[in-house]
C-alpha cells in the first residue's frame, strides 16, 4: 500500500520544523480529500502551526529594538546640538546670555553624559537632566531661547524610555519552554493526521488520497536530505 512514510519533525530546526508543518496545513486544506474525511485532524494541526508561529516570533529578535536604536540616535543628535547651541553663546556679547551660556555649560560638564554609554544608564541621566532644564535652569533655557531643544530631547528620551519598557514586556511574555511545547503540539497533530490519511486510504483505497500522499512524501524526502543531511545522523534541534 502506498502510504504516508514515518518522519519526525522533532529532529528539524525550529524555521524547517515551521516550514515542514506549515506546509503539510496549507496542502491538506486544498485537498477536497483530506480536507473533507480528516476535517478535526487538519483544523489540529492549523492550530497548532498557529501557535508555534507565534511562539517562534517572540523567541526572534524584537522588532521593537530597532525603533529604540532610531529614537537613540535621535536623542544622541539632540543632546549634541544642545551642547553645541550652548557653547555657542558662550562668549556672546550680551551679558545676561552669556551668563546663562555658563550655567548652562557647568550643568552638562557636572552630569558628564556618555551617549555611547550604556542605554538605560543614558535614559536615566537625561530624564534628570531635562527635569533640571524644566526647573531650576528654566530661566536660562528661556534666555537661550532653547525650549524647542529642550522638548524634543524629552520626547526622544521618554520614546527611548517607553520603547524599551515594551522591549521588556515582549521578553517577560516569553514563557520558559513555549517554542518547545508549540513544536511538540504540532509534532502531534502532524502525527494524527498521518495515521488518519493512512488509515481513510486503507479502508477507502488509495485513489482520493493519492496526491496528499505523494506531496506529503515528496517534502519529508527533501527535508530528509536539504535539512537533516540524509539519515545518517539526526541533529539536535536550537531548543535542545
Amino acid at each position: 500500500m502506498n502510504e504516508i512514510q514515518t518522519f519526525v519533525p522533532s529532529h528539524l530546526n525550529n524555521a524547517a520544523h515551521f516550514l515542514f508543518v506549515s506546509n503539510v496545513a496549507d496542502r491538506a486544506e486544498k485537498d477536497a480529500a483530506v480536507a473533507a474525511k480528516c476535517a478535526a485532524q487538519v483544523k489540529a494541526l492549523r492550530d497548532a502551526v498557529t501557535a508555534e508561529d507565534e511562539n517562534l516570533q517572540i523567541s526572534a529578535k524584537s522588532l521593537t529594538t530597532d525603533k529604540i536604536a532610531a529614537a537613540d540616535r535621535l536623542r544622541d543628535q539632540l543632546y549634541a546640538g544642545y551642547k553645541k547651541a550652548v557653547a555657542g553663546y558662550a562668549n556672546f556679547p550680551v551679558e545676561d546670555m552669556a551668563e546663562a551660556a555658563k550655567v548652562l555649560s557647568q550643568h552638562v560638564k557636572d552630569y558628564k553624559i556618555d551617549t555611547q554609554a550604556q542605554l538605560d544608564k543614558e535614559t536615566g541621566l537625561l530624564v534628570n537632566f531635562v527635569q533640571d532644564l524644566e526647573g531650576k535652569f528654566a530661566e536660562q533655557v528661556k534666555a537661550l531661547s532653547l525650549g524647542a531643544f529642550v522638548e524634543k530631547l524629552k520626547a526622544a528620551n521618554e520614546e527611548v524610555r517607553t520603547l524599551t519598557g515594551q522591549r521588556t514586556d515582549e521578553r517577560s511574555a516569553k514563557t520558559a519552554g513555549a517554542l518547545k511545547a508549540a513544536r511538540a503540539a504540532s509534532d502531534e497533530a502532524y502525527r494524527m493526521l498521518v495515521l488518519h490519511v493512512n488509515a481513510h486510504a486503507l479502508l477507502e483505497g488509495e485513489a482520493d488520497y493519492a496526491a496528499f500522499t505523494a506531496y506529503a512524501n515528496t517534502e519529508i524526502d527533501h527535508f530528509k536530505q536539504e535539512v537533516l543531511g540524509g539519515s545518517k545522523k539526526k541533529p539536535s534541534t536550537s531548543t535542545d
